[in-house]
């Protein structure tokens, strides 16, 4: 097997592994599936491009979760992005977890909150790799996860809500 064929063989499995992950993310942060779609695609493609020479899965995994946050946020900033209306979709959520009725308050969150929220409670990541994958502080997480808390908490009591 030559070295093209075994970066091939790599990435497929590493799409394997992490593709429900990238995509829920995407999913989160853009709040429709052609976006995500989009997102998705575009973060295997850096994926493939890269040099990076990952060390570990948590290497890989916090890898891939920063690139989807960045190029996420990137793609709020464009000029496209500006100039379209989205059409309400269901969060990817609602058909994993049917019985989870806070699924659309999270997705009625501020896009910094439903990240902390996210990547905390759906991807069972610490407050420390948090910080680390968002290059913020584990001061900054703590905060935005209680006040997103507090939001969450406010939406699911019907109470009056405060950003």
């Amino acid at each position: 097997m030559n070295q093209s064929q075994a970066r091939s063989d790599w990435v497929d499995e590493v799409v394997d592994k992490y593709a429900d992950m990238v995509y829920r993310i995407a999913f989160t942060q853009m709040k429709n599936k052609a976006d995500a779609d989009d997102i998705f695609q575009e973060v295997f493609l850096k994926l493939c491009k890269s040099a990076v020479a990952f060390e570990t899965d948590e290497h890989i995994k916090a890898w891939l979760i920063k690139v989807t946050v960045n190029t996420c946020r990137k793609s709020f900033t464009s000029s496209w992005s500006k100039k379209v209306v989205e059409l309400p979709e269901d969060l990817a959520y609602e058909e994993e977890y049917p019985d989870f009725e806070v699924v659309p308050a999270v997705k009625s969150l501020p896009s910094k909150y439903r990240t902390v929220v996210h990547l905390f409670y759906f991807e069972d990541m610490q407050v420390m790799e948090i910080a680390n994958v968002l290059k913020s502080t584990v001061g900054t997480v703590k905060s935005q996860l209680s006040r997103a808390r507090n939001l969450l908490r406010n939406k699911l009591k019907g109470g009056i809500e405060d950003a």
